[in-house]
């Protein structure tokens, strides 16, 4: 093989490296231990979350990012119904898209939002920051959450680099769990 097919052939797996967001954490098809292609689990709703319709494009202009057919966001360990102890271990999964930190414009791409007891939010809007609307901006795929006895709802959002949901909004179903 000649230095210039050598580089060739490099550099187009550098590219689809890079096109594929590089690292496994940051595929769009695959969590950490699991393998491609897994599916979100099958895991019955609680009571949907009021959520605000999303609209391409904002009354301010600001056009919506567009997600993926067929993106999805799941919990990973948890599922609806099911009792934990505190401090509870929350891990994100995503299929269809790639994660990127707040702030970066990336095709294809999004960071997490933890929604904790929320019953309404609105999908046209940044999302807030405080103890119910969760970011993680960094990139993060998982947290650990202290919350006091009893049942809490808890959804995840995808949002774009200004935490703004993507168009269709990708987002988990809204599970309930019982913390003894």
């Amino acid at each position: 093989m000649s230095h210039t097919t050598l580089a060739i052939t490099v550099l187009a797996a550098t590219l689809t490296l890079a096109g594929c967001g590089g690292h496994p954490m940051h595929r769009g098809d695959r969590h950490a231990g699991m393998g491609y292609g897994a599916m979100a689990p099958d895991a019955a709703p609680s009571a949907p979350a009021k959520v605000t319709a999303s609209m391409p494009t904002l009354s301010s202009g600001y056009k919506k990012v567009d997600a993926p057919a067929g993106a999805k966001l799941y919990f990973v360990n948890l599922r609806n119904g099911m009792t934990v102890g505190s401090p509870v271990k929350v891990v994100f999964g995503l299929s269809g898209m790639g994660v990127a930190p707040a702030g970066i414009e990336k095709a294809g791409t999004g960071h997490h939002h933890l929604l904790v007891n929320v019953n309404e939010w609105d999908a046209n809007a940044p999302l807030p920051a405080n103890e119910q609307f969760r970011h993680f901006g960094a990139g993060q795929t998982e947290t650990s959450l202290d919350l006091k006895p009893g049942q809490h709802t808890l959804q995840l959002v995808l949002g774009d680099q200004n935490h703004i949901p993507h168009h269709p909004v990708v987002m988990s179903e809204r599970i309930t769990i019982t913390v003894k």
